[in-house]
Formats: C-alpha cells, sequence, structure tokens
C-alpha cells in the first residue's frame, strides 16, 4: 500500500474525479443511459478527451434531457470499442454498491479491520452510496472474487461484482429517483492498496481462504435463489410465449441490462434467441409417426 498520510479529503467533480481513476492516455468507457425513450449510448474516449470541458458540456446537455451518466471503473485496450472482460487493460479499482442499509454499511466498511479506508465515496441518492478502492497487481479473477466477498460481507449489491462494471459519474442527477439528487463524489485518501490489504473473514461464503494463493469457493446462496439472468430467461420466454416481437423484447432486456452487461444486446439477443427455441420446442405439435427430423427435411429439396 502506498499513501501520504497527510491527505485531506476533497469534493470532486466529474472531470477531477475521471481524472482520478485513469492517468490522461487510458480509455475509459462512459455510458448514456435515458431510461424515458431507452436510449443507450456508450462511449469509449481518452480520460483526459472525457475531462475536458467540450465532453463534460456535452454529458451536461444529455444529463439535461433525462439521461443517467456512468463511467466504467477500469481502462480499456487500445483499439477496443466495446466493455467486455477481454478488452480490460488491467484492474484499478474494486468497489462496492451500498443500495440496502447504505449509510450503515458505509459505517461498518470505514471500521472495519478487514478493509483498508475507501478512495472515494458516492452518494448516489439518500442513504445509497458507492465505495471505491485504487488497486494495483490484481488480476480479472482474484478483483471478481474480491468484489463477491465485498459485496457478501457488506451487503453490497452482488450484480455490481464484475470487472466491466459501469458507476456514476459526480455532478450528475439519479434519473431513477422521482425528486432530483445530484451525484456527489469524496475523495478520501490516495493510496493505492494490493490485495493483502483486504483480509475479508473467510467464513464469508464467497470469500477465497487465501487471496494471495488465489482459490475460488463455491457460493453459498438460497435454494429459491433466482440470477437476473434467470429472470430475463423466464421473461423472454413469457414475452415470445404471448407473441411479442422478439426484436421489442431484445432491446427490452439490452435496455435494462445496460449497466451491468457489457455488450447488454449481445447478451439480449443470445438470450432471445435460446428462449425461442424453447418455445417453439414446446409448442411445436408432437408427431404422430416413426419418421425422423431430417427424413422431412430431405423431402423438402
Amino acid at each position: 500500500m502506498s499513501a501520504d498520510r497527510t491527505f485531506t479529503p476533497r469534493s470532486l467533480n466529474a472531470s477531477e474525479y475521471v481524472r482520478e481513476l485513469f492517468g490522461p492516455a487510458d480509455n475509459a468507457a462512459i455510458l448514456v443511459r435515458n431510461r424515458s425513450t431507452g436510449h443507450t449510448v456508450q462511449t469509449i474516449a481518452k480520460a483526459e478527451a472525457i475531462a475536458s470541458p467540450g465532453f463534460q458540456s456535452w454529458l451536461a446537455n444529455q444529463s439535461a434531457a433525462g439521461s443517467d451518466i456512468y463511467v466504467g471503473m477500469n481502462p480499456i485496450k487500445d483499439g477496443a470499442y466495446s466493455r467486455t472482460k477481454e478488452n480490460i487493460k488491467d484492474i484499478r479499482h474494486v468497489y462496492l454498491d451500498l443500495d440496502k442499509k447504505g449509510d450503515e454499511a458505509l459505517d461498518t466498511i470505514r471500521n472495519s479491520p478487514e478493509v483498508p479506508a475507501p478512495n472515494f465515496v458516492l452518494d448516489t441518492s439518500p442513504g445509497k452510496h458507492q465505495v471505491v478502492w485504487k488497486v494495483s497487481g490484481f488480476g480479472q479473477d482474484e478483483a471478481e472474487s474480491l468484489l463477491h466477498s465485498l459485496a457478501n460481507k457488506f451487503g453490497g449489491d452482488l450484480a455490481a461484482t464484475d470487472s466491466t462494471r459501469v458507476l456514476r459519474l459526480p455532478g450528475f442527477a439519479n434519473r431513477k429517483l422521482s425528486e432530483e439528487f445530484i451525484v456527489q463524489a469524496r475523495q478520501e485518501s490516495d493510496a493505492v492498496y494490493r490485495l493483502r490489504d483486504f483480509t475479508i473473514d473467510e467464513d464469508s461464503p464467497e470469500a477465497p481462504r487465501h487471496f494471495g494463493e488465489y482459490k475460488q469457493r463455491e457460493r453459498t446462496i438460497p435454494s429459491d435463489h433466482k440470477s437476473q439472468s434467470e429472470r430475463d430467461w423466464a421473461y423472454a420466454k413469457r414475452a415470445l410465449a404471448r407473441g411479442d416481437d422478439p426484436e421489442v423484447v431484445i432491446q427490452r432486456i439490452a435496455d435494462y441490462r445496460a449497466e451491468d452487461k457489457a455488450d447488454p444486446n449481445y447478451y439480449a439477443r443470445h438470450t432471445v434467441i435460446k428462449a425461442q427455441v424453447e418455445v417453439q420446442q414446446k409448442t411445436s405439435p408432437p408427431r404422430t409417426d416413426n419418421s425422423r427430423p431430417e427424413d422431412d427435411a430431405r423431402g423438402t429439396r
């Protein structure tokens, strides 16, 4: 761990936050999502360009028009145009999205001997926070294992535990709320942490026994638990069975998962295509002879 012990906490605007997260030449992902229209735009640009007045003015206009503004938490490889795991250059941050009992969870983190002091705390809505640590020397598997363990330990959102995640950019409104709330960011440390600085109790269901010698442990989840992917799958089958246009179903799922999928359109299309196959199998009439499908195919040539 490296840090300046004389660091004084300070508030950050969007440009300052981007410059603290990344080096000037790093590629970063910006996601702009309008919940009213369903329109989503992802842009990958140099951090210095994102922090510039012109880019910030564009983001301000998008926010004023009703969009939420997000930033990817890890840099993207040169020449890449999507926020997939394969395109992550390296791991710079681990984080928590505290959307349940956020104030209590944040207080627990600040007083916990198992995690170091956060670098950044974002207030995303009343009583809800996002916590970010700057890190070095992590592989993707190690980072995602730690992300799961942090979320499990402190009550964070388990959906926000992948290395491609986007979190909110400060200075812009949270459009999920009925009343406008401007996201605020505070820098509370300039430390850069290593894996050994996180000593999560190994009784945590998702914590590796030794982070330094990474080994994934099986998740412990309730027997009736359904992941969001399972819910998406169930929704796609219901929508297709009642006759909804597959392209409309794809767009709905892509819009809904835009924040937590690196390529939401690919994910949504793949989900719907699989659902179509199952729905068609269930609705096809049973065969009444001993012929094989390939026999039918040959007969139509």
